[in-house]
């Protein structure tokens, strides 16, 4: 094997009802689970605390990605069901899609939406995914509206409901184009990100719009050939301004969430960032250099899943499935609607 760790390293069990379902009514009323990552210590907090674990000079990087309701429901010819899962947009006006079911939706089939649209499946592209091209009345961001919905991960087992819309959300997104949430961000509220700045941090954003493949295990025994989707970036001069001041003074840089850290170091030169926009297939695993996140902030994450051993990478394998087996014991909320663990 080409690495030091197998897939295997990174499983872990849990009980189904500590998946989280729904949302908390408060979002900042979390549970935050600290992992000091020199020493291994554990401490247990409310996510309240969270702006406690600030200096004044820290740069906290935030992803302004906004879900789009990317789950397009409609009907085959012969009137059967048929689901299509947005994935991003091509140049020449097509999609890439996950469908359901992929066995009768293959190269030349097509989905209606009412009167109002329908989709070609054009082609069939690596991983399983489809090529589609829309027709019709509505437009895609209209076809959304009219008969999409919030795309909620396969271990939320309820379909959504209007609260999604907004929850499935952080209070800051901004740039359509995510299907599934940076659910890092979801704990914030404005009130607490006033905060945050009243204590001298700096908050600047990234966008990464973040695609199906966020929760798609790793199926390989080596990490190392494991595929990522391509996601879309974009960097904005300000932001590459702040956060390499903040390298130059020593402060620290807080990526909050996955997506974050990965779009931090996918355009990390040294300990420098440069502005900019692009597709990223960085895979982060142990071992792993990390030149620019000082800081994690994130959501307890599935066994074996790229975003576990993104985790991994940054505070060490032992004290990461340390720490998730202290969460589990301690009864946290997992997932996307779950609690919080911020690594130092």
């Amino acid at each position: 094997m080409d690495n030091a760790f197998r897939t295997a390293d990174f499983d872990y069990e849990y009980p189904p009802e500590s998946v989280a379902q729904h949302p908390l009514a408060d979002r900042s009323s979390s549970r935050l689970l600290v992992l000091d990552r020199d020493s291994g210590t554990i401490g247990h907090r409310s996510f309240q605390d969270f702006p406690n674990l600030f200096t004044s000079g820290d740069v906290i990087v935030v992803n302004t990605s906004r879900v789009i309701p990317a789950r397009l429901l409609g009907t085959r010819q012969s009137g059967r069901e048929a689901e299509i899962l947005l994935v991003h947009p091509e140049p020449d006006g097509c999609w890439l899609a996950m469908v359901h079911p992929g066995g009768k939706l293959k190269a030349g089939r097509t989905v209606y939406f009412g009167s109002d649209a329908c989709a070609e499946i054009v082609g069939i592209v690596d991983g399983g995914l489809r090529r589609i091209r829309f027709s019709g009345a509505l437009d895609v961001s209209e076809l959304m509206e009219h008969h999409g919905a919030i795309p909620l991960p396969p271990y939320i087992l309820r379909p959504p409901d209007p609260n999604d819309r907004d929850r499935y959300q952080t209070v800051y997104a901004e740039a359509d184009g995510s299907v599934a949430a940076p659910t890092a961000g979801l704990h914030f509220t404005t009130e607490m990100l006033h905060a945050i700045r009243e204590r001298g941090v700096g908050l600047v954003e990234i966008i990464l719009h973040v695609g199906p493949g966020t929760f798609r295990p790793v199926e390989v025994e080596d990490p190392s050939q494991h595929t990522m989707h391509v996601e879309w970036y974009s960097v904005p001069e300000t932001t590459a301004q702040t956060v390499n001041a903040a390298k130059e003074r020593g402060s620290r840089v807080w990526a909050v969430g996955t997506t974050v850290a990965r779009t931090l170091e996918t355009v990390a030169a040294e300990s420098r960032i440069a502005e900019g926009s692009g597709w990223t297939d960085l895979f982060i695993f142990p071992p792993f250099e990390f030149k620019i996140v000082d800081a994690l902030l994130t959501n307890f994450h599935l066994p074996r899943s790229t975003l576990l051993m993104l985790v991994a990478a940054f505070a060490g394998r032992e004290p990461t499935m340390a720490a998730y087996q202290d969460a589990v014991a301690s009864g946290y909320r997992l997932f996307s609607y779950g609690d919080a663990m911020a690594v130092l």
